[in-house]
Order: structure tokens, then sequence, then C-alpha cells
């Protein structure tokens, strides 16, 4: 079995509205709660942190589905991240993932192939099971 160790260093001065840093191998960025929570909103956040983890663990596990598959497309992706608030309680709701498809080819086959592909790419990702059960994530597919 292998196992994969990945770390990280966050140094944070005091207080909620602080201004933190973030330190990783291939990261180095500033912290802080977002403006929308009243927060100073400088540098990234956690909301933004999870959907970039669930995003760019999507478009890989997607993009090596496709190389696997000997599908020809360039991808592109937005996704977006649904917080709730009630009572003062935060909790990450829902990830909407927009995937565009660009076929290079057209045929019904490979259509088809790819549609499938971008769904099951959501259930094998490492972060969508990790948020399985908390975070209702849904692939919404444009081909072109």
């Amino acid at each position: 079995m292998t196992k994969h160790t990945f770390t990280l260093q966050i140094d944070w001065p005091q207080g909620r509205n602080s201004v933190g840093s973030l330190s990783a191998e291939r990261l180095q960025t500033q912290i802080s709660i977002p403006p929308e929570m009243d927060g100073p909103g400088i540098g990234t956040n956690p909301d933004e942190m999870l959907l970039g983890a669930a995003a760019t663990c999507y478009i890989i596990t997607l993009a090596a589905m496709y190389e696997r598959g000997q599908i020809d497309a360039e991808l592109a992706l937005k996704s977006e991240g649904i917080v709730d608030v009630t009572n003062g309680v935060f909790t990450y709701q829902e990830i909407h993932h927009y995937v565009t498809i660009t076929l290079n080819d057209q045929s019904e086959r490979a259509q088809k192939l790819a549609e499938r592909y971008a769904f099951k790419a959501e259930e094998t990702c490492m972060i969508s099971k990790a948020l399985k059960g908390n975070v209702d994530i849904q692939v919404h597919i444009t081909m072109n």
C-alpha cells in the first residue's frame, strides 16, 4: 500500500478578523474570512479552498478518464459552492460543476462516452468521496 502525506503550515496572528498566511510545498497565500461572512476578504478562505479542491480533483479525474478512454477533448470548468447560513450556523451545502466539453470527435459514441465519464468523474474523485453525505455535488454539462 502506498500512502502520500501532504503538509501545510498556517501562521495566524490573532482574532477572527486577522489575516494569516498559508504555506505548502506548491502553494503560498494569505487567508482570511471572506467579506460575505463579515471578514476582511484578504487572500483566499476555507470556502474557496474547499471548492478549489473539489473542482481540481474533478477536472483532473475527468481528464485522466478521457485519456484512458482515448477521448480527444478540451475541458473548461466553472464551479460554484453554496454555503447556507441559518441561525448563525454555516453549512457548505452544494457544489455545482459546470463543465464544457469540446470534443474533437463528434461521433455519437464519443459524445455518449464523454457524457458518461463527466458524471462518473464526480463519483470517483477522492474529494467528492470525502464530501459524500455532507455536500451535494452536481455536474452540469455543455457539449461542444
